[in-house]
């Protein structure tokens, strides 16, 4: 049991995988063998839903297309992903953000995070 535990690290700490979650915007370069021909494929999209653990874990990407949704599920730390890039963070609630599926319009919007800007707080002067 050690043993296997073992290679899933070792497969894991191989990769460089940015930190994303439920609700972010990434684009993964993905590559496609067609016959005797390799090519990288794009997939832009919202991540609605990560799953699973250790080197078995997925991502679902959602986007759509011609007006279509469209998911792709890929395994985390598979081979065949030359990159994954977070285009922006968004701002939700869920882990799971399967209510896309039925959103239309407005509703499909996911928010983008906004960085917290620390002000200075100033302290009142203390008149004695």
């Amino acid at each position: 049991m050690n043993l296997l535990k073992y290679a899933e690290q070792q497969l894991i700490a191989k990769t460089n995988i940015p930190a994303f979650r439920a609700g972010d915007t990434v684009t993964v370069n993905y590559k496609i063998k067609e016959g005797d021909k390799e090519r990288v494929q794009q997939f832009t999209g919202a991540v609605i839903q990560i799953h699973g653990d250790g080197n078995v874990k997925t991502f679902t990407v959602r986007k759509i297309s011609n007006g279509v949704g469209v998911e792709r599920i890929f395994p985390l730390y598979s081979p065949f992903i030359e990159s994954i890039v977070v285009e922006k963070k968004g701002e939700v609630r869920r882990a799971k953000l399967f209510y896309l599926r039925a959103a239309i319009g407005k509703k499909a919007k996911i928010d983008e995070l906004k960085e917290d800007v620390v002000s200075e707080v100033t302290t009142p002067e203390v008149v004695a």
